[in-house]
């Protein structure tokens, strides 16, 4: 039965986004993380770690992609894989984040049941699939967020049958986990090991659960430190790392940010940026975290606010104490970075997800009619927003979404790249397009290109002005050649620059 229900589970979220595909169709990359983690994962299902440097490098430099001394980019290997994995299977790199929430949802449900009964954890397997399913932004966006939520999953849901029963499979799911956050988020893997070193103390001394754990991290390690020499050179410098000496030199312990900031916003990033604006200059720790307490609610759905106070109830019991403990070790060790977004503590997804039953369940004991309630608000919230989108007119939902501004789903084409990409492919033919940025461009990066840049049908490059701008024209002769204008209004503009020279030697590929 819990393997139904995790099959269950696991195809509720993807199933509800697949309805909404008639109206919202796979989402387009929008900002240079989506781009980056794409060029991962395509040069993941070419089956290689990095890719070689191109003999023009300069007309590609881009956000979060290194140019040398390879081509790559900067991110862990972990959400790239899943976007490879879903590529390859079924023909698009989006597949991977599906199947990646649809995975999550089901370990939520497994991880709860080592906590609260099994009724209680089908609540929060549902909860999740509600809250992180088709509107959600890890749903629609290609930087994710759920793999990292499934190491979570793992770690959180072995760690309490590691206690009640010290078996070695547990340790190696235990040992699972920790490597998936390995290969996702790094840096936040250090928090999620030292919080299961609190949870485990009493067991550290037992070898045999320990050489597990050692086991099951040690691949991603070794991916980790492969990635880190194909890319880097070096065995032990991240690709991030060797982006931020490129292009940001760190001048304290968090890294400085760049003149001009490095991301495309979306309302979340937009809410971000205005707090580092505010709070970064004079390096206010307090400040920061206090700014950033408000980002935590992109993990409840609203009705779930008044069982969160029923959880502190259960704070005499010292496993949930060590949950409230494990959320402040995540949120203090993430405001030593200038930026935050909520899928840096994605792993802890699944713990506020228990948090959120815990209360609810705390709540019946006293009023179980309030409980009930409570759960009826969440499906009611839910069932509205999703109806909406479903249903509802263009007017009445332009008009509403701004009241949900958690939901994430792709409305339109906000920046018209998806008019741009169409009138592209429309034309016969190879390309190569010229971005032209006007005086006072910020934020809206436009060069990306796949993991074999010659073999692409369309080459976006930065116009460099000539004669620097023939020498790209030389390289590729026989491609049709367009100078995109993005802060063009009304919408960015395309138009041909000139026809290909015809005495030219043979285009590259």
């Amino acid at each position: 039965m819990p393997a139904r229900i995790m099959l269950l589970l696991a195809a509720l979220p993807v199933a509800l986004r697949l309805l909404l595909l008639r109206r919202y169709p796979i989402p387009s990359p929008g900002v240079s993380d989506d781009f980056s983690y794409l060029l991962l994962a395509d040069t993941l299902r070419h089956f290689r770690l990095a890719n070689p440097t191109h003999a023009l490098h300069q007309f590609f430099e881009t956000f979060f992609v290194l140019q040398e001394p390879t081509y790559s980019s900067i991110f862990p290997i972990g959400q790239g894989l899943a976007l490879a994995i879903g590529w390859m299977l079924f023909g698009h790199p989006w597949a991977g984040v599906a199947l990646s929430i649809g995975a999550f949802c089901a370990l939520c449900y497994w991880m709860l049941r080592g906590w609260v009964s099994p009724g209680w954890a089908l609540l929060g397997g549902v909860l999740a699939a509600m809250e992180f399913g088709p509107l959600n932004q890890w749903m629609n966006s290609y930087w994710g967020g759920a793999v990292s939520a499934c190491a979570g999953c793992l770690v959180f849901g072995a760690l309490p049958r590691l206690r009640e029963r010290p078996r070695i499979q547990y340790a190696l799911l235990l040992g699972a986990g920790l490597g998936v956050q390995i290969l996702t988020r790094p840096y936040e893997s250090i928090f999620l090991a030292l919080s299961a070193g609190l949870f485990l103390a009493p067991f550290l001394r037992d070898r045999k659960i320990l050489a597990a754990v050692v086991l099951a991290v040690a691949p991603a390690i070794a991916l980790t430190l492969l990635q880190n020499k194909a890319v880097t050179g070096s065995w032990t410098s991240l690709p991030y790392m060797a982006s931020r000496y490129q292009y940001g030199v760190p001048a304290t312990f968090t890294f400085q940010p760049n003149p001009v900031p490095h991301r495309e916003l979306t309302p979340e990033q937009r809410a971000n940026y205005e707090i580092q604006s505010a709070t970064h200059s004079d390096g206010a720790f307090l400040e920061r975290y206090a700014g950033r307490v408000r980002f935590y609610r992109f993990f409840f759905l609203a009705p779930l606010y008044l069982a969160i106070p029923f959880f502190l109830l259960n704070l005499k019991e010292w496993r949930y104490r060590w949950v409230l403990a494990t959320v402040l070790i995540f949120s203090i060790g993430t405001n030593f970075y200038p930026y935050f977004y909520s899928h840096y503590i994605a792993a802890l997804a699944s713990l506020f997800v228990l948090m959120s039953v815990a209360g609810l369940q705390r709540l019946s004991r006293v009023r179980g009619d309030a409980a009930r309630l409570i759960v009826f608000l969440c499906v009611a919230h839910f069932v509205f927003w999703y109806g909406l989108q479903l249903f509802g007119s263009d007017r009445f939902i332009e008009s509403a979404t701004q009241y949900e501004t958690w939901d994430a789903i792709n409305h339109g084409d906000p920046d018209g790249r998806i008019a741009i990409a169409d009138q592209l492919a429309r034309e016969p033919g190879r390309h190569l397009v010229f971005v032209r940025y006007w005086p006072g461009h910020k934020f809206k990066e436009w060069v990306h290109n796949g993991a074999d840049i010659d073999a692409l049908r369309v080459v976006w490059a930065r116009d460099l002005g000539e004669p620097e701008n023939e020498k790209l024209r030389h390289y590729y002769p026989t491609r049709n050649v367009w100078l995109l204008e993005p802060d063009a209004r009304p919408r960015p503009k395309l138009t041909a620059w000139s026809s290909p020279p015809s005495s030219s030697p043979t285009d590259r590929r």
